[in-house]
């Protein structure tokens, strides 16, 4: 809005304390690689046999009420990385370049995971996706908790990796508008995440657990490659040296 106002409009925010960037190339950049990247290590396609799973024995009530929840708690823990993460940063006087590394290798370790068709945030519950296929298991106890925020939000849907990425793109967001867009991102993690959830039984039908797997994979790939740039970034910082 500043930068479309004209020069009278961009002074009158700088006076009022906002940050006027051009809109360049670089700038733009980042727009979509935050969202490319949360839907990656999300992918909530992938975390479908885990949904219905935590969620047998449930009637339609019930299942509708988990995935309105599920997907407001994805979108609540993605607005709070961004709004006050680099806050809790600088309270326990953490660096961004070495959280940088720490959060990327942690994307990383992620990216792995998916290659090896496991979901980025679910390595500890792969015992549950065998019980999907048809093989009998006992039902789960539902009485102590509720799993739409514990497992499914966190940490299946929204743990570490996610966390700490929402948290370096918030540090590289310059102007309000795309800070608002990070916000945004959530909003549409949180509509992948119902879209997924409300049409899981067709999902696991269509695809079966050999579809889901090879789009684990794929989202795997695109991971890793950002994640590297993470480090790359992060490292340049603590060592400008290797920026020479």
């Amino acid at each position: 809005m500043c930068q479309a106002g004209g020069r009278p409009l961009q002074d009158a925010c700088v006076a009022a304390g906002w940050r006027v960037a051009p809109f360049v190339v670089d700038n733009e950049r980042m727009d979509f690689k935050p969202l490319i990247t949360l839907i990656a290590i999300v992918n909530p396609l992938a975390i479908v046999p885990f949904f219905m799973h935590y969620t047998q024995g449930f009637n339609r009530t019930q299942i509708r009420r988990t995935i309105q929840v599920a997907a407001l708690s994805s979108f609540a823990v993605i607005a709070i990385c961004a709004l006050f993460g680099l806050a809790i940063l600088a309270f326990f006087g953490i660096s961004l370049a070495s959280f940088q590394v720490g959060g990327g290798l942690l994307m990383l370790t992620s990216a792995l995971s998916m290659i090896n068709a496991r979901a980025a945030e679910a390595a500890a519950h792969d015992e549950d996706v065998d019980s999907i296929d048809g093989s009998a298991v006992a039902p789960v106890d539902h009485s102590q908790h509720s799993v739409a925020v514990v497992p499914l939000t966190i940490p299946l849907l929204t743990g570490p990796a996610t966390m700490s990425t929402v948290v370096i793109y918030a540090d590289q967001a310059q102007t309000f508008w795309q800070h608002a867009a990070l916000l945004g991102y959530g909003v549409v993690i949180a509509v992948l995440t119902f879209a997924c959830f409300s049409t899981a039984p067709a999902i696991s039908r269509v695809l079966g657990k050999t579809g889901i797997n090879v789009m684990t994979r794929l989202m795997g790939l695109i991971l890793a490659a950002l994640s590297v740039e993470v480090i790359a970034k992060g490292l340049q910082q603590l060592f400008p040296v290797l920026a020479g």
